[in-house]
């Protein structure tokens, strides 16, 4: 006779069956059954500090593998730290599970101890919101969320575990994972863009979003290379096509390349691949919404949420079922488009070399240790964060998909959470993250969580005193009245130190070098390494 489990471990089987090898927590008295269900199991329990940088790791995990990230916290206190992070799968389209402890069904609508209403917080910021209240529907609960979170637009599941519930017998049957549809390109849809680009002078395609694999990536490349078509990429998704491509153009982004916001406009035939032209694709609603814009929208998204523009057609798939479509598509017509192409490729290239052979000025300048690691390393995997340190990691080159994992909801403290995943997933690459003084601060703690599991990566950190990005649009619309936003810093290697890691301070471009060489070999014995540049008063590479 089979033993009799709780519901806690009958949702971690349930987690096994959905290919979930890692979950990131922060323990909790409301969720013991649910710990007690991971003993044993073949699930690694990534044991965070904060619960903003768990639900940030499972967060980037969703990103980084395509599977929802899965995240473990407490009610209440736990549940609000986490929203930062659902907040940020919500508008980048991450496929995110939060499993968070409730009161005893008993407790509810008492105002007991860290009590909250899960649909009253999340309800507006999620794809959906359950709340296990039988023991025997565990898996099957499980299974809908993980189907809700990677179907059609991915995003952030919050299920509900009561504190009683998941600890009583679990008498229910097990459920197997929801096949989840790509979406297709029909013989019409084919035929439709086909026509279209016959009579392009200036087409371009816009790359993003989520629901992408290496294999779709390379497609799609492989499929504008051949036909000389150009491609801009979307804000902080910058690795769907490599940074040698001759197609590639620029990225779309707050103070992007202008070259790349007017080839945007000036196309005739736009084809937008996993995303939309949404707010920051447009410079805020003033690019491409023409009446008469040409825009086909490729997207498994049937709400087409967050567009801006006309719609000519919209084909309903993923990136994976457009790249298989398109992949034999031959339109001879590159010669035609060659110089469209040529000159955007030309002005991304000159904005490169611009980057990589920066002034150093007087100080330590981010520009030469970001150099210094770029000559040194190939194939990285970079995380960012949000501000304006994160130019510098454009001086990292993509060579595959996928090589970053950056916030395009602007969220800050990402950085550090975001590495130790790409580091625990991807041991044999090379991590780079790249933060600045005020985003570190705000998950630096995780550096604990990245030395008890064995995280390697290295950490750039720009002190220039200030949050730079709020700082560069006060001097904008209040010059020289400067409030609110100058920053007074630890001495950020020996924090690293601290920690367990490698720490460099790099004060003149002299030390950038050696600083970077050593901070290399650390991270290649297994640890991770920070390297201080301190720069104050900059603001823009």
């Amino acid at each position: 006779m089979t033993k009799p489990i709780h519901a806690g471990r009958a949702i971690v089987e349930s987690l096994e069956r959905h290919g979930v090898r890692r979950v990131y927590s922060v323990p909790g008295e409301s969720f013991l059954a649910v710990l007690d269900g991971l003993h044993g199991s073949k699930i690694h329990n990534v044991i965070c500090r904060q619960e903003g940088g768990a639900a940030y790791m499972a967060e980037a995990h969703g990103k980084l593998t395509g599977i929802p990230g899965v995240a473990l916290v407490t009610r209440g206190p736990g549940a609000s730290n986490a929203f930062v992070a659902v907040h940020a799968a919500w508008q980048d389209a991450t496929p995110l599970v939060l499993l968070v402890g409730l009161v005893p069904v008993s407790d509810r609508m008492r105002e007991s101890f860290q009590e909250f209403d899960p649909y009253g917080w999340f309800g507006t910021q999620t794809k959906r919101v359950f709340v296990l209240d039988e023991p025997s529907r565990a898996s099957e609960v499980i299974a809908e969320a993980f189907f809700a979170a990677h179907s059609g637009r991915p995003g952030p599941v919050v299920v509900g575990l009561p504190e009683d519930v998941i600890a009583a017998p679990f008498t229910g049957h097990m459920h197997d994972p929801i096949p989840v549809t790509e979406g297709a390109v029909s013989h019409t849809d084919l035929d439709d863009l086909d026509a279209h680009l016959r009579v392009a002078q200036r087409p371009l395609i816009l790359i993003g979003g989520e629901r992408w694999t290496s294999d779709s990536a390379a497609t799609v490349t492989a499929f504008a290379e051949r036909n000389g078509i150009p491609i801009v990429q979307e804000w902080h998704a910058a690795d769907r096509v490599p940074t040698s491509s001759p197609s590639l153009v620029g990225q779309l982004a707050f103070g992007g390349p202008p070259h790349a916001a007017r080839m945007l406009d000036d196309a005739d035939v736009l084809i937008s691949v996993g995303t939309v032209p949404g707010d920051v694709v447009t410079g805020g609603y003033t690019l491409r919404q023409q009446s008469n814009a040409v825009n086909i929208l490729v997207t498994i998204d049937s709400s087409l949420r967050g567009r801006s523009g006309t719609v000519t057609s919209h084909i309903l798939a993923s990136p994976n079922a457009f790249a298989c479509a398109v992949a034999d598509l031959n339109l001879d017509r590159k010669e035609e488009w060659q110089q469209w192409t040529v000159t955007g490729r030309t002005e991304f290239e000159a904005q490169r070399a611009e980057l990589l052979g920066g002034s150093n000025g007087t100080g330590a300048r981010m520009t030469t240790v970001m150099r210094a690691i770029n000559e040194r390393t190939h194939g990285v995997l970079k995380t960012l964060g949000a501000g304006n340190h994160t130019a510098w990691a454009q001086m990292l080159p993509v060579n595959s998909y996928p090589s970053e994992l950056a916030t395009r909801n602007g969220s800050m403290g990402y950085s550090i959470p975001a590495a130790v995943v790409a580091s625990l997933e991807h041991p044999t690459r090379t991590v780079i993250a790249v933060a600045g003084d005020g985003e570190f601060l705000m998950n630096g703690q995780e550096l604990a969580t990245a030395a008890q599991h064995g995280a390697a990566f290295l950490i750039t950190v720009l002190d220039n005193g200030q949050y730079g990005t709020i700082r560069s649009h006060q001097e904008s619309r209040f010059p020289g009245r400067v409030s609110g936003t100058q920053l007074v810093n630890p001495d950020f290697a020996a924090l690293a130190r601290a920690y367990g890691g490698h720490g460099e301070t790099v004060r003149d471009s002299d030390e950038a070098v050696p600083a970077v060489e050593r901070a290399l070999k650390a991270v290649a014995d297994g640890r991770f390494a920070l390297i201080h540049v301190y720069d104050p008063g900059v603001l823009l590479p």
